[in-house]
């Protein structure tokens, strides 16, 4: 029945307007991952602004070719220039730029696009397997108590998994996002909070322009005073032809396919991300290889194992995202904010609301993956020439689009101010070592942790029971510990320990 329903799903996709902003999308997402400094984060957020008064049929596959797009394109920067135009190409420099150093750039291009094809399409067949009946099991079972749980659980794993040097910090970046959250009308009774007397913060915080600002503004000043944003980049050979890498794919079979499962598993976690995937993907590749000597001198199985990690955990991430209201990666916490904002709920009714809408963007997405296998090859040679202009210069393109996709959502002066506020804010955090990622999830998950909490207040009189009676509630109680609890240094002190005796 599921197959049935993708691929009358798919048949309706197949409009001349939809494969034209599909394709249109994606070569912009290449571009956007290409260029060191984007992310596949912030264009979801700067497009998401600008196809505010698009329909909901066209908005979705834009979105959509900008997330698959950004997560492969930067892998041709990494590539050539061995500089990750994307957190989630971070692994893939590691052997890509020694490949194009020996004057196999174009396979080694062939190689990281059909990668990032197999880990997409790998990550959608996982959703429309799971994501139905993760969604009936979360509609039956899923209350108050666990919404209010899961939102907590994903703000401190994001927050532990994203802090570059102390968990702590991702978790008060994102405990941040929570307090931002309550600015406005509360759900519930209709009082207003932390409004200050400003009829503009009556309607809460605007989470597209807080995203734009908080993403584009600090990249922007972090590009300016760089004074060595420019790299050499390695030329494609004329010459030679798109190599086969058939015999890659037979060799690496096994790697793909425990790259993907990893790269699945990583994104189903709320608010990890491609980048961890990739790095998870690369570690397993490398630990199991025959010749992990060639791992980061150039080896095409340390390659492949990156790009099809990252690219499977659009779909994994996307898996929480529509069944459970919760993302599993940065760019899918930004792309739940779009969802919202065209009218659909993630979450457990999204099967009731929307029956159909798992297939459809999963034929989306599909389109998407085939979109991405033909504009990646006919961008290659396109982003050679791109890559060479110097990032300063396209810094106030980018703050252009940051004002415009600010502004579009709501025509409001006051979208700007926050704009500015958040990207100055998150100036100062990022270089204090707070990351941003946790911020924007707790702000995204701050309503429906703060609604949740006191509906189950509200109906156990006050008592906090039902938190620790019911089974799932239970299960996110021991996780949301053990993800604070492992992070402690009596914690790895004590695992120091029992490793020791396990091996004497």
């Amino acid at each position: 029945m599921g197959i049935l329903l993708l691929f009358k799903e798919f048949f309706n996709q197949l409009s001349v307007s939809v494969l034209l902003v599909v394709a249109l999308s994606t070569s912009l997402g290449i571009i956007i991952g290409a260029l060191p400094g984007l992310s596949a984060t912030m264009g979801i957020a700067l497009l998401t602004g600008l196809t505010y008064n698009l329909p909901t049929h066209l908005a979705i596959p834009i979105l959509m070719g900008i997330y698959v797009g950004a997560i492969y394109g930067g892998s041709i920067s990494a590539v050539l220039i061995n500089i990750p135009g994307t957190g989630a190409s971070a692994a893939t420099a590691l052997d890509g730029f020694p490949l194009a150093q020996r004057g196999e750039a174009v396979k080694a291009l062939t190689t990281t696009r059909v990668g990032s094809f197999i880990g997409t399409i790998f990550g959608l067949i996982c959703l429309v397997s799971f994501a139905p009946s993760i969604s009936v099991i979360a509609e039956r079972s899923f209350a108050s108590p666990e919404f209010f749980l899961i939102a907590i659980f994903g703000i401190i794993i994001c927050g532990s998994l994203t802090s570059e040097d102390i968990p702590i910090k991702g978790w008060i970046a994102g405990f941040i996002g929570l307090m931002v959250s309550f600015v406005g009308i509360e759900e519930i009774h209709g009082y207003q909070r932390f409004t200050f007397g400003l009829p503009a913060l009556i309607g809460g915080i605007a989470f597209i322009p807080a995203m734009i600002g908080i993403f584009g503004i600090p990249q922007i000043f972090e590009t300016l005073k760089d004074k060595n944003a420019t790299s050499k980049v390695v030329e494609l050979d004329k010459n030679v032809k798109a190599a086969s890498i058939t015999p890659i794919l037979k060799k690496n079979w096994f790697n793909i396919l425990r790259s993907g499962l990893i790269g699945v598993g990583v994104g189903s976690i709320p608010g990890v991300g491609e980048d961890i995937a990739a790095w998870l993907s690369y570690d397993s590749a490398k630990k199991s290889s025959k010749t992990p000597e060639e791992f980061g001198n150039g080896s095409y199985e340390g390659l492949i194992a990156a790009e099809t990690g990252n690219n499977a955990c659009i779909g994994g991430s996307i898996i929480p995202l529509l069944t459970l209201g919760v993302p599993g990666s940065p760019p899918a916490a930004v792309l739940l904010g779009a969802l919202l904002l065209h009218g659909i709920r993630p979450g457990p009714m999204l099967a009731f609301e929307f029956p159909n809408f798992i297939y459809e963007i999963t034929a989306i997405l599909i389109i998407c993956a085939i979109a991405l296998l033909v504009c990646g090859l006919l961008l290659s040679n396109v982003m050679v020439k791109i890559l060479k202009i110097d990032p300063k210069k396209l810094m106030p393109i980018v703050g252009a689009l940051c004002l415009i996709g600010a502004y579009a959502i709501s025509l409001n002066k006051f979208d700007l101010t926050i704009m500015y506020i958040f990207g100055l804010v998150g100036y100062v955090l990022i270089s204090l070592g707070y990351p941003p990622a946790p911020l924007i999830l707790g702000a995204i998950l701050g309503p429906i942790a703060d609604a949740n909490f006191r509906r189950t207040l509200i109906s156990s009189g006050g008592s906090l029971e039902p938190f620790f009676t019911r089974p799932i509630a239970i299960f996110f109680v021991i996780l949301i510990t053990l993800s604070i609890v492992s992070q402690t240094k009596t914690w790895k002190v004590l695992k120091i320990k029992v490793r020791g005796l396990v091996k004497k």
